[in-house]
Order: structure tokens, then sequence, then C-alpha cells
């Protein structure tokens, strides 16, 4: 096996490749058509609504569930066929799935002795493990002796024990509460630098996969609708699904339509945007972000590369950093985020304004 730099007997990182991969529960088609590469080192989200599929495919990866149409490599193996066992994958699941009538060193050494691993190399590297997610003092505590995320943290150290190949998280901080979810974001991805462990995991939590990703999938309906690293997902994302489901986003019907040469997009109160020569006509929106637009006076003209319609603040929500107003564009509601700073009023309900948005901000999508 290729060892990498880091540490004696860990394995270079391996990458993932997924070619066509389609599966079915009776007459159920879960995932369709999943073509998908991960690299080598990558830490990868699949991140989608309940249903989406995200965590058949992560099981799919591990060999769990019906054997699938398609094909699954890891690194230049084939592993589509193989049983979980033979996958040298490792997968920590959502409810950590400890032994309770073990120590934090029975439950990292149990995987090595099942492997046959010679009793004199199974104490170093529990040690080892131990030390890399910060439990040596705890060895020999049991795990209702233990917090949640300290509870998380065996699981990982009884997972990377064993060297796999690749590393697999289901919903690996849904179990921590919020401020503990922020401390285990960083201790995950300084682990998984650490190990240089090609990691991929499943969310449903967009911030989790923001902060944690170098690159993500979003799944819906069994299908991957866009892939990418997040702030270009976030930034640029390829239909309204995606759009809406990484933030706040606001979606304005209309038109592209061809006029004096020219194409565009003209939508609700004359908001009217250029749009590229090969976007095709039809029924469209233009979609933007809350933090995209500003508030002018009334009657504020547009500035250049900016689009500026009339509005009327409807309401506000205080939000801390921001302060969330929605406005009326006719009959349409737009959001928009002022930052929020000591002393200034909001806006007051009911009074007129200028909605201002950068062009270069605002997307033109379909469904």
């Amino acid at each position: 096996m290729a060892v990498d730099a880091g540490g004696a007997g860990r394995m270079a990182p391996k990458r993932i490749l997924i070619e066509d991969l389609h599966i079915s529960f009776g007459d159920t088609h879960v995932l369709r058509g999943i073509n998908l590469e991960i690299a080598p080192g990558e830490l990868f989200a699949f991140l989608g609504p309940s249903g989406s599929g995200k965590s058949t495919l992560l099981r799919a990866i591990a060999g769990f569930g019906p054997r699938p149409h398609g094909r699954i490599l890891i690194g230049d193996e084939d592993v589509t066929a193989l049983p979980p066992w033979e996958r040298n994958v490792g997968m920590v699941f959502q409810n950590y799935a400890l032994w309770p009538h073990m120590t934090v060193w029975q439950n990292v050494a149990f995987g090595l002795k099942e492997r046959g691993v010679p009793k004199a190399e199974i104490g170093p590297r529990v040690e080892e493990a131990l030390e890399l997610v910060g439990l040596a003092h705890l060895a020999q505590r049991r795990p209702s002796q233990l917090s949640g995320g300290q509870q998380q943290r065996v699981a990982l150290a009884r997972t990377i024990v064993v060297r796999p190949q690749v590393l697999l998280l289901d919903e690996p901080l849904s179990n921590l509460d919020a401020n503990l979810r922020v401390q285990m974001r960083r201790e995950l991805k300084r682990l998984q630098r650490e190990l240089g462990i090609t990691t991929v995991f499943v969310t449903h939590d967009q911030e989790e996969a923001n902060t944690l990703a170098d690159t993500m999938a979003v799944l819906e309906g069994g299908v991957i609708q866009q892939a990418g690293p997040p702030m270009e997902l976030y930034d640029r994302p390829a239909n309204l699904f995606v759009a809406g489901f990484l933030g706040a986003a606001n979606r304005l019907p209309g038109r592209v339509v061809a006029r004096d040469g020219e194409r565009r997009f003209e939508g609700p109160a004359g908001f009217v945007l250029p749009v590229a020569a090969e976007e095709p006509e039809g029924e469209a929106h233009a979609v933007f972000r809350p933090q995209a637009a500003r508030l002018l006076e009334h009657g504020a003209a547009a500035c250049d590369g900016e689009v500026c319609v009339p509005v009327r603040i409807a309401h506000a929500e205080f939000m801390g950093p921001v302060v969330r107003y929605s406005v009326m564009m006719g009959e349409h509601e737009v959001l928009v985020d002022e930052p929020h700073l000591p002393g200034q009023p909001p806006r007051a309900e009911g009074d007129e304004a200028s909605l201002s948005v950068l062009r270069d901000t605002v997307r033109v999508l379909r469904a």
C-alpha cells in the first residue's frame, strides 16, 4: 500500500469516482444517474433535504444497501461488487454506535483486534488515534461518562485507527448542541487536514457544509443538482432549487425577451436587466441574495451597473448583525439585508424607497 509522508502506516489519499450510479428500493428510484469525482484528500459534502438521496449515496460508497447499477471506484479499484468489509472504508454513524460496556481504549482497539493486528501494534496505534482526537486522558472512561462531542471523537478515533482509504461521516454534528457544533466543525477540519484522508460527509445543514467542505454536491430527487466549491454554488447557483436551498434568495418572475437586437430580462415594477445573447427567450426568474440589494432614498436614479426600482417597506426584522427588510416591489416581496449600526433606527413600515441591485449579482434562472 502507498504511504504518505504524514505518518507511518497511513495510506496516501484516494480519489472516489462514481459513474452513472442508479439505486432503487423496489419501484422507488432513489438515485438517478450519479456521476461524480471526489479528489484525493478532499473534504466533500453531500447536501440536500430529507429524501434527496444523500444518505443512500454515502452508504453506497460504504457498500451498504442494494447493489447499484453503475460503478464506484476508490483509487483505481472498482469496489461496486465488494462487501463493506473488503473496501477499507471507515464510516462514522450518526449515533456513533459505541460499545457501552467497553472503555474508550477498548472501543478504539476493537476494530484492530477484529482484523488480527498483532498485540504489540495495537497499543501504539490506539494511543496515536486518541492523541489525534485529544482523548488520550480519557482512555479508561466509558461512553456514558463522556459528553456528546467526546463520544463523537471516540467514534472518529475508532474509525481512523484502522487506517481506512476513505472516511465517511453520516450527519456527524446533528446530535450536538449549537455551540458544540461550531467547535466540532473546527476539530473535524483540523483532523481531516492532519490525516490528509479523503472524507465525505452527509448533512442537511447548509452552514455546516459551507464551513467544512472543500467541495459539495447538492442533491434533490436522487439527482445532483450542482457540485462545486460552496462559495461558487452560493454565488452562482445552477437552478432555482440550488438558489433557494443555499440560503435566502429573492426570486422575481419575468421573461427573457429580444428587443432592439439585444436580450433582456423583464420583471415586475420595471425590473429590467440585460442578459447574455445566448440566454434563451421565455419565462425565467431573476435571483439575487438579500445582501446584494440596498435601499436608497425614494426616487433615486439607477447608478451605472445597477437596477433601481421603487419599493415600499412592509416589515423590518432585527437579526443582530443585520436588519432584514421585507419590501414590496409591486405585488412581489423582496428581502433586503442592511448592516445594523448602533444607534441607527430601522426604516419605518410604509415608507417609500428605491431598491438598487448590482446587475452582476443577479442570476437569471429556470427550474
